[in-house]
């Protein structure tokens, strides 16, 4: 960006420069002996062009909505339209989240992200014994079809997109949505949204997996291949390095652990016979949004840019769009605190902020309340109205990739690249993503860093206000959300009411074709549309599917 004779002299300035610092450091001493990001990474005193002077504006950085998209996906971003405003929902049973979708429509969410209970993202019906006393607890309970026509009920599918955050049975609640929209009159071809499909982070961190990695990763290839040719305009896989963060990484390892799943799931899509540019352009991101700003910033640029590489160097993408990285965003879980809830608008305020100027193109914002319960409507209102005040008063979606050229910003993105494609090079080495977490060699990385992290917290190193320091004297948090006990037994009832009157012969027959699809080759997705448009349950379908594949059983040595 600068050439040699710049960088020259820029060098010996600053050499110059420090002993003014270390004048400066005698009256002055710096609060602590090393400056560090919120993932730990060293942070030098300033930056200057000398720190970027590798750097080649256009292949690196180049124009907004151009090659390698570091400055984002469109030319004209937040000054065309606003990301979308998905508000992540969904408790209790399908009326209540229903009222809860409603409700945020009015408030001006853009879009819906359906959060689902344990049992129905692990495949069983709420009348399953494992799953007494979780149903509805931290999400809404679908057990078949007409669940999932009453959670939908008034909303019109052709005129929402609607992202859904279940894994291992992505492909059983995708044919519910699909079904669903016909009774609607929708077809298929007009819907809009994502499901979060990616079961590689399953293993890796958040363990609602249920079956073994290579059956997994064939319904994820089949799901690619159907939708590219009866649901074109939806995202077929959230590929998610949020969890990974919440888990404890870094945020070079969230860009690298999640970059290569992606490349996992591209590869095992070319191989089952798929044309790259069929499905590559459906393929999306799902990242975490922490409290250390500019880092954030970088992180989204970072992979970005290396994905945009990844595409047209390895696979041979020609389609612009199958090299553009475009991901969701949500704001930090787990830097949330149950102490002082209200300083965690402040938080996510500043992580709103941070995906904005990333370039997300979704976004969801934690509510105040969330480390303790459920969040309220008006906890939620709160969340909704961040992202609002971000995008019509800040200022910043004014302009494109506002922190461009920003020495600190350029030097940590590139920082942040090298360090997440070192992390996919020795995933290559190990054999690929899915041997890497067979042998647990990404938990491991992910565990350690965690570790590293809490026992700064506890050290008083790193600084949680109102949780290990500026803390107060506290009553019992009050008018919490809980979920009513009876739903689980709510939905047992009408399991039993909709065994009793649905033609239990046709399911028995559509579930044993499915089983025969799953024994063999064919595209399991138009057998399981089938079945639940029977009122097959999600877990009589996850049950065949299990009778076939298995269950994965983890066996990780670290």
């Amino acid at each position: 960006m600068f050439d040699q004779k710049q960088v020259s002299v820029i060098k010996e300035a600053v050499d110059k420069h420090t002993t003014k610092i270390e004048e400066a450091l005698v009256k002055r001493p710096e609060r602590k002996k090393e400056f560090t990001t919120g993932s730990g990474a060293p942070v030098n005193r300033y930056y200057t062009p000398a720190d970027v002077s590798e750097l080649d504006y256009m292949d690196d950085l180049g124009l907004p909505g151009q090659f390698p998209f570091t400055r984002g996906v469109q030319p004209t971003m937040y000054r065309g339209q606003f990301w979308t405003m998905r508000m992540y929902a969904g408790f209790a049973t399908a009326e209540e989240s229903n009222k809860r979708y409603k409700f945020l429509v009015e408030q001006g969410s853009g879009g819906l992200s359906v959060a689902f209970d344990l049992p129905t993202q692990i495949g069983y019906d709420s009348d399953h014994a494992l799953s007494e006393g979780e149903v509805g607890k931290v999400g809404v309970a679908i057990d078949s079809l007409a669940d999932m026509e009453i959670l939908f009920d008034g909303i019109p599918l052709d005129k929402v997109s609607t992202s859904m955050t279940i894994n291992a049975p992505a492909s059983v609640l995708l044919a519910m949505y699909i079904a669903v929209a016909e009774k609607q009159g929708v077809s298929s071809e007009k819907l809009r949204g994502t499901i979060q499909n990616d079961i590689l982070k399953e293993y890796i961190a958040r363990g609602t997996y249920i079956f073994p990695t290579e059956p997994s990763m064939r319904l994820i290839t089949d799901i690619f291949e159907f939708c590219s040719k009866d649901v074109p305009l939806w995202n077929t896989i959230s590929i998610s390095g949020y969890h990974i963060r919440e888990a404890g990484s870094t945020a070079a390892q969230e860009v690298g652990f999640t970059l290569a799943d992606g490349i996992a799931y591209v590869e095992a899509a070319v191989k089952a016979g798929l044309n790259v540019d069929d499905f590559a352009p459906r393929l999306s991101f799902f990242f975490n949004a922490h409290n250390d700003l500019l880092e954030e910033v970088a992180k989204y640029r970072a992979a970005r840019r290396l994905w945009a590489r990844i595409m047209k160097e390895r696979f041979g993408a020609t389609s612009v769009k199958s090299m553009q990285l475009k991901f969701h965003t949500q704001t930090g879980g787990s830097t949330l605190t149950a102490q002082q809830p209200e300083n965690n608008i402040v938080r996510v305020a500043i992580q709103t902020l941070a995906a904005v100027l990333g370039g997300t193109q979704s976004l969801h914002t934690n509510s105040k309340d969330e480390a303790l319960a459920l969040p309220t409507e008006d906890s939620v209102r709160v969340a909704l109205r961040t992202q609002q005040i971000v995008a019509h008063e800040s200022g910043v979606t004014e302009v494109v990739d506002p922190l461009a050229g920003s020495y600190y910003i350029e030097a940590k993105t590139k920082e942040i690249e090298d360090a997440a494609m070192a992390y996919i090079k020795k995933i290559d080495d190990i054999g690929g993503a899915t041997k890497a977490i067979d042998m647990g060699y990404i938990q491991s990385e992910i565990m350690d860093a965690s570790y590293d992290y809490q026992k700064k917290v506890e050290a008083g190193e790193i600084i949680v206000v109102g949780m290990n320091k500026y803390q107060i004297e506290e009553e019992a948090p009050k008018g919490l959300l809980r979920v009513d006990p009876s739903v689980g037994e709510m939905q047992k009832q009408k399991l039993v009411e909709l065994r009793a009157k649905r033609d239990n012969t046709k399911v028995n027959e559509t579930l044993m074709t499915l089983k025969k699809a799953c024994e063999g080759t064919d595209n399991v997705m138009p057998y399981i549309l089938e079945a639940v448009k029977a009122y097959a349950t999600l877990g009589e379908v996850c049950g065949v599917m299990r009778e076939v594949f298995g269950e994965y059983q983890q066996a990780v040595k670290l």
